[in-house]
Protein backbone atom coordinates (compact mmCIF):
# COMPACT_ATOMS: atom_id res chain seq x y z
CA UNK A 1 0.00 0.00 0.00
CA UNK A 2 2.83 2.61 0.78
CA UNK A 3 4.61 1.71 -2.35
CA UNK A 4 1.49 2.48 -4.44
CA UNK A 5 0.79 5.96 -2.50
CA UNK A 6 4.70 6.74 -3.04
CA UNK A 7 3.99 5.91 -6.87
CA UNK A 8 0.87 7.88 -6.69
CA UNK A 9 3.02 11.01 -5.09
CA UNK A 10 5.78 10.68 -7.64
CA UNK A 11 3.27 11.14 -10.69
CA UNK A 12 1.24 13.96 -8.95
CA UNK A 13 4.62 15.47 -8.61
CA UNK A 14 5.81 15.03 -11.85
CA UNK A 15 2.88 15.90 -13.38
CA UNK A 16 2.71 19.45 -11.37
CA UNK A 17 5.86 19.83 -12.83
CA UNK A 18 4.88 19.12 -16.72
CA UNK A 19 1.83 21.72 -15.67
CA UNK A 20 4.00 24.63 -14.47
CA UNK A 21 2.34 27.76 -15.24
CA UNK A 22 5.89 29.12 -15.63
CA UNK A 23 6.96 26.87 -18.54
CA UNK A 24 3.55 27.04 -20.15
CA UNK A 25 3.41 29.22 -23.81
CA UNK A 26 1.17 30.10 -26.41
CA UNK A 27 2.21 26.73 -28.04
CA UNK A 28 1.66 23.71 -25.82
CA UNK A 29 4.24 20.78 -25.60
CA UNK A 30 2.00 18.47 -27.93
CA UNK A 31 1.54 21.41 -30.79
CA UNK A 32 5.53 21.63 -30.24
CA UNK A 33 6.25 18.08 -31.23
CA UNK A 34 3.48 18.18 -34.61
CA UNK A 35 6.13 18.99 -37.56
CA UNK A 36 4.34 21.88 -39.49
CA UNK A 37 3.83 23.81 -35.75
CA UNK A 38 7.45 23.00 -35.25
CA UNK A 39 8.64 24.18 -38.86
CA UNK A 40 6.07 27.43 -38.02
CA UNK A 41 7.68 28.59 -35.24
CA UNK A 42 11.30 28.28 -36.34
CA UNK A 43 10.80 29.87 -39.25
CA UNK A 44 9.44 33.22 -37.28
CA UNK A 45 12.06 32.52 -35.27
CA UNK A 46 14.76 33.03 -37.47
CA UNK A 47 12.78 35.52 -39.13
CA UNK A 48 13.12 37.55 -36.11
CA UNK A 49 16.83 37.31 -35.20
CA UNK A 50 17.49 38.33 -38.75
CA UNK A 51 15.43 41.48 -38.29
CA UNK A 52 17.16 42.13 -35.02
CA UNK A 53 20.41 41.27 -35.94
CA UNK A 54 20.12 43.81 -39.01
CA UNK A 55 18.61 46.19 -37.19
CA UNK A 56 21.45 46.31 -34.39
CA UNK A 57 24.34 45.23 -36.41
CA UNK A 58 23.58 46.82 -39.22
CA UNK A 59 24.41 50.43 -38.61
CA UNK A 60 27.30 49.24 -38.04
CA UNK A 61 28.60 47.58 -39.99
CA UNK A 62 27.74 50.11 -42.89
CA UNK A 63 29.47 52.55 -41.19
CA UNK A 64 32.35 50.35 -41.25
CA UNK A 65 32.44 49.82 -45.12
CA UNK A 66 31.34 53.72 -45.31
CA UNK A 67 34.56 54.70 -43.44
CA UNK A 68 36.93 52.82 -46.43
CA UNK A 69 34.58 53.92 -49.33
CA UNK A 70 34.77 57.68 -51.41
CA UNK A 71 32.39 59.96 -50.67
CA UNK A 72 30.75 59.56 -54.11
CA UNK A 73 30.02 56.08 -53.43
CA UNK A 74 28.58 56.88 -50.75
CA UNK A 75 26.57 59.64 -52.02
CA UNK A 76 25.40 57.84 -55.12
CA UNK A 77 25.10 54.12 -53.62
CA UNK A 78 25.05 53.86 -49.83
CA UNK A 79 24.26 50.39 -49.84
CA UNK A 80 26.92 48.80 -52.24
CA UNK A 81 29.61 47.49 -51.45
CA UNK A 82 32.63 49.09 -52.72
CA UNK A 83 31.87 49.92 -56.50
CA UNK A 84 34.84 51.77 -57.01
CA UNK A 85 37.40 50.21 -54.66
CA UNK A 86 38.29 50.60 -51.06
CA UNK A 87 40.02 53.39 -50.03
CA UNK A 88 42.32 53.12 -46.96
CA UNK A 89 43.37 56.46 -46.94
CA UNK A 90 40.36 57.94 -45.02
CA UNK A 91 41.45 55.87 -41.96
CA UNK A 92 45.04 57.52 -42.31
CA UNK A 93 43.90 61.08 -43.01
CA UNK A 94 41.25 60.95 -40.53
CA UNK A 95 43.87 60.35 -37.63
CA UNK A 96 46.21 62.90 -39.05
CA UNK A 97 43.67 65.95 -39.99
CA UNK A 98 40.91 65.37 -37.34
CA UNK A 99 43.61 65.00 -34.80
CA UNK A 100 41.73 61.70 -33.38
CA UNK A 101 44.65 60.74 -31.42
CA UNK A 102 44.10 63.57 -29.00
CA UNK A 103 40.56 63.31 -29.05
CA UNK A 104 41.05 59.56 -28.28
CA UNK A 105 43.23 61.06 -25.32
CA UNK A 106 40.66 62.65 -23.77
CA UNK A 107 37.64 60.43 -24.29
CA UNK A 108 40.64 58.08 -22.34
CA UNK A 109 40.89 60.14 -19.77
CA UNK A 110 36.97 61.08 -19.30
CA UNK A 111 36.47 57.88 -19.31
CA UNK A 112 38.94 56.89 -16.70
CA UNK A 113 38.34 59.26 -14.01
CA UNK A 114 34.43 59.12 -14.23
CA UNK A 115 34.82 55.28 -13.65
CA UNK A 116 37.38 56.11 -10.30
CA UNK A 117 35.05 58.39 -9.01
CA UNK A 118 32.06 56.42 -9.77
CA UNK A 119 33.25 52.85 -8.77
CA UNK A 120 35.01 54.69 -5.42
CA UNK A 121 31.16 56.36 -4.78
CA UNK A 122 29.35 53.14 -5.36
CA UNK A 123 31.17 51.16 -3.57
CA UNK A 124 31.79 53.57 -0.39
CA UNK A 125 27.94 54.42 -0.18
CA UNK A 126 26.73 50.71 -0.82
CA UNK A 127 29.40 50.13 2.18
CA UNK A 128 27.79 52.58 4.75
CA UNK A 129 24.39 51.94 3.72
CA UNK A 130 24.37 48.04 3.30
CA UNK A 131 27.56 46.71 6.12
CA UNK A 132 27.67 49.62 8.87
CA UNK A 133 24.28 50.29 8.72
CA UNK A 134 23.73 54.01 10.10
CA UNK A 135 20.97 54.81 12.73
CA UNK A 136 19.25 56.71 9.61
CA UNK A 137 20.34 54.43 7.02
CA UNK A 138 16.90 53.76 5.37
CA UNK A 139 16.18 57.62 5.17
CA UNK A 140 19.02 58.05 3.46
CA UNK A 141 18.40 55.48 0.99
CA UNK A 142 15.02 56.79 0.09
CA UNK A 143 16.55 60.02 -0.25
CA UNK A 144 19.02 58.06 -2.77
CA UNK A 145 15.99 56.41 -4.46
CA UNK A 146 14.06 59.49 -4.78
CA UNK A 147 17.13 61.06 -6.52
CA UNK A 148 16.21 58.72 -9.84
CA UNK A 149 12.97 60.37 -10.30
CA UNK A 150 14.19 63.30 -10.97
CA UNK A 151 15.09 64.13 -14.65
CA UNK A 152 18.72 64.76 -15.36
CA UNK A 153 17.82 67.81 -17.79
CA UNK A 154 16.23 69.33 -14.91
CA UNK A 155 19.62 69.06 -12.72
CA UNK A 156 21.56 70.84 -15.45
CA UNK A 157 21.45 74.34 -14.37
CA UNK A 158 22.06 73.77 -10.49
CA UNK A 159 25.29 71.71 -11.39
CA UNK A 160 26.65 73.98 -13.88
CA UNK A 161 26.32 76.73 -11.33
CA UNK A 162 27.61 74.29 -8.77
CA UNK A 163 30.52 73.50 -11.20
CA UNK A 164 31.18 77.42 -12.35
CA UNK A 165 31.16 78.15 -8.51
CA UNK A 166 32.02 75.49 -6.59
CA UNK A 167 31.96 75.81 -2.57
CA UNK A 168 34.93 76.05 -0.83
CA UNK A 169 37.24 75.88 -3.75
CA UNK A 170 36.53 79.58 -4.90
CA UNK A 171 37.94 78.41 -8.33
CA UNK A 172 35.87 77.52 -11.14
CA UNK A 173 35.97 74.11 -12.44
CA UNK A 174 35.27 74.83 -15.97
CA UNK A 175 37.55 73.45 -18.71
CA UNK A 176 38.98 71.49 -16.52
CA UNK A 177 38.24 67.50 -16.13
CA UNK A 178 36.92 67.56 -12.57
CA UNK A 179 33.94 69.40 -14.52
CA UNK A 180 32.53 65.63 -15.76
CA UNK A 181 34.58 63.26 -13.62
CA UNK A 182 33.36 64.95 -10.01
CA UNK A 183 29.27 65.13 -11.28
CA UNK A 184 29.58 61.66 -12.43
CA UNK A 185 29.86 59.98 -8.83
CA UNK A 186 26.61 61.36 -8.19
CA UNK A 187 24.99 58.23 -9.41
CA UNK A 188 22.27 56.46 -7.16
CA UNK A 189 21.25 53.70 -9.97
CA UNK A 190 25.08 52.25 -8.63
CA UNK A 191 25.01 53.26 -5.51
CA UNK A 192 21.46 51.08 -4.73
CA UNK A 193 23.07 48.48 -7.21
CA UNK A 194 26.28 47.80 -4.89
CA UNK A 195 24.23 47.95 -2.12
CA UNK A 196 21.98 44.79 -2.96
CA UNK A 197 24.88 43.84 -4.00
CA UNK A 198 26.51 44.18 -0.57
CA UNK A 199 23.18 42.87 1.53
CA UNK A 200 23.52 39.57 -0.48
CA UNK A 201 26.97 38.69 0.95
CA UNK A 202 26.85 36.51 3.85
CA UNK A 203 27.12 38.47 7.15
CA UNK A 204 28.73 35.58 8.85
CA UNK A 205 32.16 36.21 7.11
CA UNK A 206 31.73 40.08 8.35
CA UNK A 207 31.29 39.10 11.84
CA UNK A 208 34.11 36.80 11.66
CA UNK A 209 36.28 39.59 10.11
CA UNK A 210 35.58 41.72 13.14
CA UNK A 211 36.04 38.81 15.51
CA UNK A 212 39.66 38.97 14.15
CA UNK A 213 40.11 42.52 14.78
CA UNK A 214 39.18 44.22 11.22
CA UNK A 215 38.43 47.44 11.56
CA UNK A 216 35.75 49.34 9.50
CA UNK A 217 38.73 50.31 6.63
CA UNK A 218 40.34 46.69 6.67
CA UNK A 219 36.60 45.38 6.81
CA UNK A 220 36.53 46.99 3.35
CA UNK A 221 39.62 46.85 1.80
CA UNK A 222 40.78 43.34 2.80
CA UNK A 223 37.28 41.41 2.95
CA UNK A 224 34.24 43.70 0.87
CA UNK A 225 36.56 44.34 -2.23
CA UNK A 226 37.81 40.95 -3.06
CA UNK A 227 34.23 39.22 -2.48
CA UNK A 228 32.95 42.30 -5.37
CA UNK A 229 34.64 42.14 -7.82
CA UNK A 230 31.51 40.79 -10.19
CA UNK A 231 29.01 44.18 -9.52
CA UNK A 232 32.64 46.32 -9.78
CA UNK A 233 32.92 44.85 -13.29
CA UNK A 234 29.26 46.06 -13.78
CA UNK A 235 29.40 49.32 -12.71
CA UNK A 236 32.92 49.89 -14.33
CA UNK A 237 31.24 48.58 -17.86
CA UNK A 238 28.33 51.11 -17.48
CA UNK A 239 30.39 54.03 -16.05
CA UNK A 240 32.67 53.37 -19.35
CA UNK A 241 29.93 53.37 -21.66
CA UNK A 242 28.03 56.21 -20.50
CA UNK A 243 30.96 58.56 -20.19
CA UNK A 244 32.62 57.62 -23.96
CA UNK A 245 28.89 58.62 -25.06
CA UNK A 246 27.85 61.18 -23.13
CA UNK A 247 27.82 64.85 -25.23
CA UNK A 248 25.80 66.98 -23.48
CA UNK A 249 27.69 67.62 -20.34
CA UNK A 250 31.15 67.68 -21.71
CA UNK A 251 29.87 70.02 -24.07
CA UNK A 252 28.84 72.55 -21.41
CA UNK A 253 32.30 72.18 -19.26
CA UNK A 254 34.85 71.52 -21.40
CA UNK A 255 35.12 74.73 -23.91
CA UNK A 256 38.47 74.22 -25.19
CA UNK A 257 38.49 72.27 -28.11
CA UNK A 258 41.76 70.74 -27.26
CA UNK A 259 39.89 69.29 -24.08
CA UNK A 260 37.33 67.64 -25.46
CA UNK A 261 36.37 64.35 -26.38
CA UNK A 262 35.69 62.41 -29.25
CA UNK A 263 31.54 62.39 -28.71
CA UNK A 264 32.05 66.26 -28.06
CA UNK A 265 34.72 67.08 -30.74
CA UNK A 266 33.39 65.18 -33.93
CA UNK A 267 29.85 66.79 -34.69
CA UNK A 268 31.72 70.19 -34.48
CA UNK A 269 34.05 68.98 -37.01
CA UNK A 270 31.74 67.62 -39.22
CA UNK A 271 31.08 70.84 -41.17
CA UNK A 272 34.96 71.22 -42.18
CA UNK A 273 35.84 67.63 -43.61
CA UNK A 274 34.64 65.15 -46.31
CA UNK A 275 32.26 62.67 -45.71
CA UNK A 276 34.32 59.76 -46.23
CA UNK A 277 36.85 61.31 -43.60
CA UNK A 278 34.26 62.09 -41.07
CA UNK A 279 32.76 58.69 -41.22
CA UNK A 280 36.31 57.02 -41.19
CA UNK A 281 36.85 58.98 -37.82
CA UNK A 282 33.28 57.64 -36.66
CA UNK A 283 33.93 54.84 -36.97
CA UNK A 284 37.72 54.91 -35.36
CA UNK A 285 35.94 56.29 -32.31
CA UNK A 286 33.44 53.73 -32.22
CA UNK A 287 36.21 50.65 -32.05
CA UNK A 288 36.43 51.26 -28.45
CA UNK A 289 32.67 50.92 -26.93
CA UNK A 290 32.28 47.46 -29.31
CA UNK A 291 35.81 46.23 -28.13
CA UNK A 292 35.02 46.85 -24.24
CA UNK A 293 31.12 44.99 -25.21
CA UNK A 294 32.77 41.97 -26.58
CA UNK A 295 35.08 41.58 -23.84
CA UNK A 296 33.08 41.97 -20.89
CA UNK A 297 29.69 40.83 -22.37
CA UNK A 298 29.56 37.67 -20.31
CA UNK A 299 29.60 40.04 -18.04
CA UNK A 300 27.04 42.69 -19.16
CA UNK A 301 24.43 40.28 -20.36
CA UNK A 302 24.27 37.74 -17.66
CA UNK A 303 25.16 40.07 -14.92
CA UNK A 304 27.63 37.99 -12.60
CA UNK A 305 27.18 40.48 -9.96
CA UNK A 306 23.83 41.18 -10.81
CA UNK A 307 21.90 37.62 -9.40
CA UNK A 308 23.31 39.05 -6.03
CA UNK A 309 22.19 42.48 -6.29
CA UNK A 310 18.52 41.18 -6.67
CA UNK A 311 18.76 38.24 -4.78
CA UNK A 312 15.77 38.05 -2.17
Amino acid sequence: MEHLVSVADRGIRRRRRTDDPLDRGILSAADRRRRPVLITARTLHTALLGALVLVGVGPILWLAKSAVTPTQDTLRQPLALWPNGIDLANLGEAWSRVQIDLYFFNTVVVALGVWAVQVLVATTAGYALSVLRPRYGKVIVAAVLATMFVPSIVLLVPLYLTIVQPPLLGQSLINTFWAVWLPAGANAFNVLLVMRFFDSLPREVFEAARMDGAGPYRLFWSVLLPMSKPIIGVVSVFAVIGAWKDFLWPLLVLKDPAMQPLSVRLPQLQQFIELDVFLAALAIATVIPIALFVVFQRLFLNGAGLGGAVKG
